[in-house]
């Protein structure tokens, strides 16, 4: 064969190899994308990831289903997605948690830091030590004081190892104090435990802010921030206190690994516009849920970064992977 027809062969050959991802990107999306949202209909995050697949539909023109898929703190859902095509046609809505903590707890079917494409995240939870508004405690200072005096005040939060009990753990290690943990299915029913008075406090997961509102609950230190809420000024950060903070899980758009630059691009473009705009700032704002954007450049940074946080915390805690 001459060596004019072999390289016209290998140049036919390179383009058939770089069609599909070519037409991928060009045709994305031609038809429904499949969203599965790791938790219950009706959480804040199934609430976000419902206004902003809202507005995906809109901007995108295809349909956008939402599955609810909880269990397993989100990792039913990144299971689920870590499964399928890396194509753009599924997508998730889970928590950094399933990355950066919830391997560390039990080991998951997927590879927290390989099966992924992290393709945005576009909020981030924030939590709070917060008591009931009849309670004698007006700052963290007269709290600390009273847990020394009086060890083995009980709590609730979402659930063992979450992010907003584990950020109780930080700061009991760090005042040297003595807790009793209730754990609950999720923040509803934990705020329900401290309005019943069944508990003296709860690590606030987010539901609880409706409540500080109406005069029925008062935060006394912030978690998962190094900045105090201009809604709240006169709550301090773990910072403040003198405590390391545990760092803040997102509320995370990922995809399965592998996903093409083109398709990708479309993806994170899009979830930008949608999240920058006014309808879902609005949503946004009414849940309480602090907008907080990263690309996956930045993302891959932090998520390495949380997940050896939470791996070396929990190994000090003697937690193993089951």
């Amino acid at each position: 064969m001459r060596a004019e027809s072999k390289f016209l062969l290998f140049r036919i050959a390179t383009f058939l190899a770089l069609f599909p991802l070519c037409a991928f990107g060009q045709g994305f999306p031609s038809k429904h994308i499949s969203v599965f949202v790791g938790y219950a209909p009706g959480a804040t995050t199934d609430l976000s990831a419902r206004a902003l697949g809202e507005g995906l539909q809109k901007l995108l023109g295809v349909p956008v289903v939402m599955e609810n898929k909880p269990g397993a703190a989100a990792g039913v859902a990144a299971a689920m997605v870590a499964s399928r095509a890396p194509d753009g046609y599924t997508l998730g809505v889970v928590s950094t948690g399933v990355i950066a903590v919830r391997p560390h707890i039990a080991k998951p079917p997927y590879d927290p830091l390989k099966d992924f494409t992290l393709i945005a995240q576009y909020a981030r939870y924030i939590g709070a030590l917060t008591v009931r508004s009849d309670s004698p405690f007006n700052n963290i200072g007269e709290f600390i004081a009273h847990a020394k005096a009086n060890p083995g005040l009980s709590y609730s939060s979402p659930g063992l190892h979450t992010q907003q009990q584990l950020a109780t753990e930080v700061f009991r290690q760090c005042k040297n104090l003595d807790f009793r943990h209730v754990p609950t299915k999720g923040g509803a029913e934990a705020n329900s435990l401290l309005l019943g008075k069944h508990v003296d406090f709860t690590s606030g997961a987010g539901q609880h802010i409706q409540y500080v509102r109406q005069g029925r609950m008062r935060m006394l230190v912030l978690f998962n921030t190094d900045q105090r809420d201009p809604a709240f000024p006169e709550v301090p950060t773990m910072k403040e206190i003198g405590c390391q903070d545990a760092p803040a899980l997102g509320y995370l758009v990922i995809g399965p690994q592998g996903i093409p630059d083109p398709i990708y691009n479309k993806l994170s473009e899009a979830i930008r516009k949608v999240a920058e705009g006014p309808d879902f700032q609005k949503v946004m704002a009414n849940l309480e849920i602090p907008y907080d954007y990263k690309d996956r450049q930045q993302l891959e940074k932090d998520v390495v970064a949380d997940f050896k946080f939470y791996k070396a915390f929990l190994e000090k805690l003697g937690v193993k992977p089951e």
